[in-house]
C-alpha cells in the first residue's frame, strides 16, 4: 500500500475524469490491463477500495480514467491536487505483447479504452483502436490513441459518432480489407460486448486476450467475490471459477467461457 498524492484531477468530458497520482515505483511494475485499488482515506463511510484500470504509468506518476457513477467516484472527482489516496497495486494479470508479426487491435467499450491505452506504449508496433460507445458523449481518449500512432475507428449505438451499431460490427470490415495481415485482439468493456467479441474471434479463427472482471472487494484474491467463469474442459460443467483480481482480469481467448 502506497500513499498517492493527486497531481491533477481533470474533467475529460461529461462524467468522465482523469486523475494522476504521484506514485514512485508504480511505473516499473505496471503493465497494460493491470489495475490499482484505491481508497479515499478521509471517507470513513467508504471502507471498500475501488479498482481502476491503469491508463498510464510513467516516471513517478500513475493515471486512471474513471466515470462518476456513485458516492465513491463522486467524492474522488471533487479531490484537488495535494489530496492523498491510499493505493494498492499494481494488481492483476495484464495484457501480453502481441506475437511477432501481429498487429495489435484494441476493441474497447466506453472507458474500457483506458485499460487498453498502455498497449500504445508496450505493443512494440502501431495498431488500431476499435471503440464502441452508446453515443458521442461516451467517446474518450481517441486523440491520445491517434497521437500514439494508433488508427481509431468508432461505432456508437445511436450513430452520433462513427458507424451506427455495436463495435463488433467493425471487425468483419477490418479483417476483409486486410486479408494478408495477422491481428492480435485485446478486449475490454461491458460483459455482453466481450461475450460477442469472444464468439466472433473464435468463429473467425482469430487470437487475443480479453479483460473480464467482476465487482471486486479485497482485490488480493482472498474474498472470492470477483469470480468469473473460465473454460475447464476436464470438468463436468466445462467451466470453473477464476478470481478476476488474481488470475485475471486478463484471460487468453481460449480460456474465456462464453455464456
Amino acid at each position: 500500500m502506497t500513499p498517492g498524492e493527486i497531481i491533477e484531477n481533470t474533467n475529460l468530458k461529461g462524467d468522465y475524469y482523469k486523475v494522476r497520482f504521484y506514485a514512485p515505483g508504480f511505473a516499473a511494475k505496471a503493465r497494460p490491463g493491470m489495475f490499482v485499488h484505491v481508497r479515499i482515506d478521509h471517507r470513513g463511510d467508504q471502507i471498500l477500495r475501488r479498482p481502476f484500470s491503469i491508463q498510464l504509468a510513467e516516471g513517478d506518476s500513475l493515471s486512471v480514467v474513471y466515470k462518476v457513477v456513485g458516492k465513491g467516484t463522486a467524492e474522488l472527482s471533487r479531490l484537488k491536487p495535494g489530496a492523498v489516496c491510499d493505493l494498492m497495486g499494481p494488481r492483476g494479470r495484464g495484457f501480453s505483447a502481441p506475437p511477432e508479426g501481429y498487429t495489435p487491435v484494441a476493441v474497447s467499450g466506453g472507458y474500457g479504452a483506458a485499460a487498453t491505452f498502455m498497449l500504445t506504449r508496450n505493443a512494440g508496433r502501431p495498431g488500431l483502436l476499435l471503440l464502441g460507445a452508446r453515443s458521442g458523449a461516451d467517446v474518450i481518449l481517441t486523440e491520445e490513441y491517434e497521437k500514439a500512432g494508433f488508427e481509431v475507428r468508432i461505432a456508437t449505438n445511436d450513430g452520433s459518432v462513427g458507424r451506427k451499431g455495436f463495435v463488433t460490427g467493425l471487425l468483419p470490415e477490418l479483417v476483409a480489407e486486410r486479408p494478408d495481415e495477422k491481428f492480435f485482439f485485446y478486449g475490454c468493456g461491458p460483459h455482453p460486448m466481450l461475450m460477442a467479441l469472444a464468439r466472433w474471434l473464435r468463429e473467425n479463427g482469430q487470437t487475443g486476450q480479453l479483460s473480464i472482471d467482476h465487482i471486486m472487494c479485497c482485490g488480493v484474491g482472498a474474498c472470492f467475490g470477483c469470480v468469473v467463469k473460465v473454460n475447464d474442459p476436464g470438468s463436468e460443467t466445462g467451466w470453473k471459477y477464476a478470481r478476476s483480481c488474481a488470475e485475471g482480469p486478463v484471460f487468453d481467448l481460449k480460456d474465456v467461457y462464453v455464456e
